[in-house]
């Protein structure tokens, strides 16, 4: 191909199209008629009532041309700016070939607002094609298809109807190429693209057209609608989503798909994952893929959690620590040590019953079991998702999109600010460049913000823990004669630390919602003050500063309880505490039974509060306020409330729309691995709720939102090296959390060690675990005060109290000091650490090595397919040079072909290309 002969360095295609049309030349394929011939002749030939016909089309007032795009805009009275810019930009529209035709306002619902619509002739088409170098059919597939799974019969309540699933014949494509139009499947030229294509186009053309005569860099739809000239760009639906189109030319796919995929009545169907690639692009499909992927693979966690949960209960008799707690005569005779100074006072073991059975239900060999199992289904999850994604990418015509689209990237943004050029040494040509020392002192502030957000973070959790510290010493003085100690059902339930850890794990909730809406705004600043080079390289930067200030956000509570709660406490005579003692914030300790329960209960709140919170503001958000803005045209039959209206009154969806969906999924996944060690059900919680996070999708992209325009993307991008780093960090959170939160190591140490008599048993390990103190030696500062005690404490005859540790009695030689079990249960949970990390990490490696990542028949594949290319475009090229020599007649001699091929000559695409 010879793209822009003649072309100057510093000369754009648009640029090029508007020569020729100003010049009258033909350039690239365009003419300086308007439409194609075929076009021209249905137009002249067309008697379209305008009157008759109904305005919920997606079709010019001819009924012929199709409206790919849709401007809209609001004439103001001071707005003469805004009309020379738009009066400039459409004739640059109309000088680059596209057909412009505006509805007048008076025609609008509203009665102020015009709509430009927008449609491609074929023409245009075909060089944006050339161009994007999008993949387009040639030849039907061949390959035999696979046989059918045994018993697939079973699963036929799951599946939707062929046409659904596949509403495209599978074939062979080439990257498309305007010479050789003969050399693709092309039945009709104006179904050939489909609509998804189509405004992929224009948008391309939008993204790039100038709308100032003195300044060529003032260019683009983005800048008019930052600027107002525009109020928004939108491509159309093809019909209601609740009813097909009247017009029989029309796909009426967004009906298809709420009918068979965004009604919460399928969400035990699949996903028609080809229509949605067709309609919504290849980006958005891509989404989907993964999101049902990471559920159907959850839905395997979430059994096997379940199974650790019964195993549980149906084990609860079994506890004999928890029955020693609830004892009368063990833990009932039990006198345990003050939590907090002045206002907490001497209590009986035998008060946390609850608290050990319920720590009892998460806290058993399961655990243990559970934690690997995690380990290595996290692997068996990216390996497999990899493979999924290969075979999307031959599918959907992604192979070798990458590098092909590469240069076609760069955001208007970058090179609006660039005003410096150098040589590319690759292509040898000029192109923008932002100085070195301007880039590193941008990331250098960007990064100093990152920084300040983060500890901003720490900051408010440091805050939440002294609120924990202040308020338990208040909640033990209350409850201590609190009513609801008297209720059936939940009064011994509620305890000062269950009201501490709830009412903190609530405001800490609240505080990371904040912290989440105002970080956001940020962000997308910082980020554009970095002015990256492409779209993939923004959206790299912007995930990168959003997860690492979520991961801190949401986590960092979780991992306060689960590794630093009760383990810098001291003991009685010598505790230690936050700020020092002139605070008074005593470092808290964790109950008999283990932190836990405690890591559970924070895990449940902000895990499930995120979820539910994330719904509301997903669905019925947009829901409100399309309800809003269309209620006074709801009620208006099709033939008056036309579609691009309809569409109009519908939500935009936003560039970074898709960037959310992940990241809220993403930090989900953190949660049901990071911490599942303490609660097996997180995988099952997750599983309900990305059942309806599908759907809910699904609903809000079909019936609340405009069609976004549509994007290519081969992978779910930086989000899979985030995946991959929660998944490594995984197996060191849950092997510390087994050894350091749970109790099951001590335990074990027990058993096997230190069991009295011949039999193996758990007998005696509360008593074992419980270190003696002498009240007399306990300071005044951490004495409770008087009224602080119960009635039955009497001070004469109870001398000593027990506290969580494993310390020398006084009396002793080393009194206070750590004991040989202690020593001997820190190197067993090391031991158990290093253990774990090697076991699950040799068999992650190995399940990695066994499972390829590209399957094999993709392979096979996509083989056939670059053979077949090579031999058609031989056989094509052959066929051409016949038909060139039975054209020149028998007298001609000799046939001279060039030695040296003429290399093409590369346009400079100047884009934000979608990607």
């Amino acid at each position: 191909m010879n793209r822009g002969s003649g072309k100057s360095s510093g000369e754009t295609l648009i640029e090029m199209d508007r020569t020729a049309w100003s010049s009258g030349e033909e350039n690239n394929g365009f003419h300086s008629s308007s439409f194609s011939d075929k076009e021209s002749f249905q137009l002249e030939n067309a008697a379209v009532d305008k009157q008759q016909q109904s305005k919920d089309s997606v079709y010019f007032r001819d009924g012929l041309r199709r409206i790919d795009f849709v401007l809209s805009y609001i004439d103001d009275k001071d707005g003469e700016k805004k009309q020379d810019r738009r009066k400039e930009f459409e004739a640059n529209l109309q000088k680059a070939g596209l057909n412009l035709e505006t509805e007048d306002k008076s025609e609008s619902e509203d009665g102020k607002t015009y709509f430009l619509k927008i449609h491609v002739p074929w023409e245009v088409l075909a060089t944006y094609a050339d161009v994007l170098k999008i993949k387009v059919p040639f030849k039907a597939n061949d390959i035999p298809p696979k046989k059918e799974v045994p018993m697939s019969w079973l699963f036929t309540p799951y599946r939707l109807p062929d046409h659904v699933m596949n509403p495209e014949p599978d074939y062979f494509t080439y990257t498309f190429d305007k010479s050789k139009i003969d050399f693709f499947l092309i039945e009709d030229k104006e179904t050939f693209f489909p609509p998804s294509t189509r405004n992929r186009i224009v948008y391309y053309i939008l993204s790039r057209i100038p709308y100032s005569k003195e300044d060529k860099e003032k260019k683009g739809i983005k800048r008019l609608l930052n600027n107002g000239t525009y109020t928004s760009a939108f491509p159309l639906h093809d019909c209601r989503y609740w009813t097909r189109s009247p017009d029989d030319n029309c796909e009426s796919e967004r009906y298809s798909l709420y009918k068979h995929w965004a009604r919460f009545s399928c969400f035990y169907k699949e996903q028609p994952l080809n229509l949605i690639r067709k309609y919504y692009g290849e980006k958005i499909g891509i989404y989907f893929a993964w999101l049902g992927f990471y559920t159907e693979m959850l839905s395997y966690a979430a059994v096997v959690g379940l199974l650790c949960f019964i195993y549980g209960v149906a084990t609860f008799d079994n506890n004999i620590v928890g029955k020693e707690i609830c004892n009368e005569t063990i833990g009932g005779q039990i006198v345990m040590c003050p939590l907090c100074d002045k206002k907490c006072g001497y209590w009986k073991l035998n008060t946390t019953c609850s608290s050990s059975w319920q720590s009892y239900l998460f806290d058993n060999t399961a655990t243990v079991f559970f934690a690997i199992f995690m380990g290595i289904w996290v692997t068996l999850f990216l390996e497999f998702w990899k493979r999924r994604q290969a075979r999307l990418e031959y599918e959907w015509d992604l192979v070798d999109f990458e590098e092909e689209q590469q240069q076609l990237q760069l955001r208007p943004e970058y090179e609006i600010k660039c005003t410096s050029q150098k040589l590319n040494q690759v292509t040898q040509e000029m192109e923008p460049y932002f100085p070195l020392t301007s880039k590193c002192a941008r990331s250098f502030l960007s990064g100093a913000t990152v920084l300040f957000w983060i500890s901003l973070i720490i900051a408010s959790i440091i805050g939440v823990i002294a609120y924990r510290l202040a308020v338990f010493a208040a909640f033990a003085s209350i409850m201590k004669d609190s009513p609801t100690s008297k209720l059936d059902v939940v009064g011994s339930l509620i305890t000062p630390q269950f009201a501490t850890s709830v009412t903190a794990s609530c405001i800490n909730f609240v505080i990371i919602m904040i912290l989440n809406f105002l970080y956001e705004r940020v962000a997308i600043k910082i980020t554009d003050m970095e002015v990256p080079k492409t779209h993939l390289e923004y959206e790299n930067k912007l995930t990168i500063k959003m997860f690492l200030f979520q991961f801190v956000n949401y986590y960092s509570s979780c991992f306060y309880v689960a590794f630093f709660k009760g383990k810098f406490v001291g003991y009685p005579g010598n505790y230690a505490y936050m700020f020092g003692k002139w605070s008074g914030l005593r470092n808290e300790e964790c109950e008999p039974g283990g932190c836990l329960i405690e890591l559970t209960t924070q895990l449940v709140i902000v895990m499930v509060g995120k979820q539910v919170w994330g719904n509301i503001q997903e669905a019925l958000v947009p829901w409100l306020r399309n309800w809003w803005v269309s209620r006074s045209a709801r009620n208006h039959p099709e033939s008056l409330y036309s579609r691009w209206e309809q569409d109009h009154d519908l939500q935009s969806f936003c560039q970074l729309g898709l960037f959310y969906e992940y990241l809220e999924m993403v930090v989900q996944f953190g949660f049901i691995t990071l911490f599942v060690a303490s609660f097996p059900l997180a995988p099952l919680l997750a599983l309900m709720n990305n059942i309806l996070e599908v759907r809910v999708d699904a609903w809000k992209f079909t019936t609340q939102f405009r069609r976004p325009v549509a994007a290519k993307a081969h992978s779910i991008g930086a989000w899979e090296e985030i995946l991959n780093m929660i998944a490594v960090f995984s197996v060191v959170t849950n092997a510390f959390i087994v050894s350091f939160t749970s109790d099951m190591i001590p335990r074990l140490v027990y058993l096997y060690v230190y069991s009295p008599g011949t039999e193996i048993t758990m007998e005696g390990y509360i008593s074992s675990s419980l270190s003696v103190f002498n009240i007399s030696e306990i300071p005044l500062a951490n004495t409770p005060e008087d009224g602080e005690n119960p009635d039955w404490f009497d001070s004469t005859n109870m001398t000593t109290c027990r506290y969580r540790d494993y310390r020398y009695p006084p009396g002793h030689e080393k009194q206070y000091k750590h004991t040989v079990q202690f020593w001997h249960i820190l190197a067993a949970k090391l031991a158990f650490i290093i253990i774990m990390e090697h076991v699950v990490f040799v068999v992650k490696f190995f399940v990695a090595w066994l499972i390829p990542d590209v399957p094999s028949e993709v392979k096979a594949r996509v083989k056939r397919e670059r053979y077949l290319i090579q031999e058609y475009l031989h056989n094509y090229e052959l066929e051409k040079l016949r038909i060139q020599l039975s054209q020149s007649g028998p007298n001609v001699e000799q046939c001279t072909c060039p030695t040296t091929a003429s290399t093409p000559m590369k346009v400079e695409m100047l884009s934000d290309c979608l990607t």
